[in-house]
């Protein structure tokens, strides 16, 4: 299986990001990146065609999960593993501080 997050900034779709056994992608939109004026969700994921790829969670991505105890209640109410990054983060980023949101896809069967 493989996991799935629309990636938006300021409200406007810009990208995915999946999980799958090799690791990370993320990809903007092909339409995002003809608009006008598209802004790159950080500074370490520039805009460009070919999609971002790492073997762990991007680092941009990590930083926007909670930490500390506000991250023990996310473990403890949706019963997400410390470990499961892209869980922590498909069911605590929806509404996450700042211009990013995460909003969870439908998983695609490989």
């Amino acid at each position: 299986m493989k996991r799935r997050a629309a990636i938006s900034i300021f409200d406007r779709p810009a990208g995915v990001l999946s999980e799958d056994e090799d690791g990370y992608r993320f990809s903007y939109n092909p339409g995002y990146l003809t608009e006008e004026s598209p802004i790159a969700i950080s500074l370490t994921l520039p805009l460009q065609e070919e999609p971002h790829f790492s073997r762990t969670l991007h680092p941009f991505f990590d930083g926007l999960i909670p930490e500390g105890w506000l991250l023990d209640v996310v473990e403890r109410t949706w019963k997400v593993n410390s470990r499961d990054r892209m869980g922590l983060l498909l069911v605590s980023c929806k509404d996450c501080i700042g211009a990013v949101s995460v909003l969870p896809l439908e998983e695609e069967a490989e």
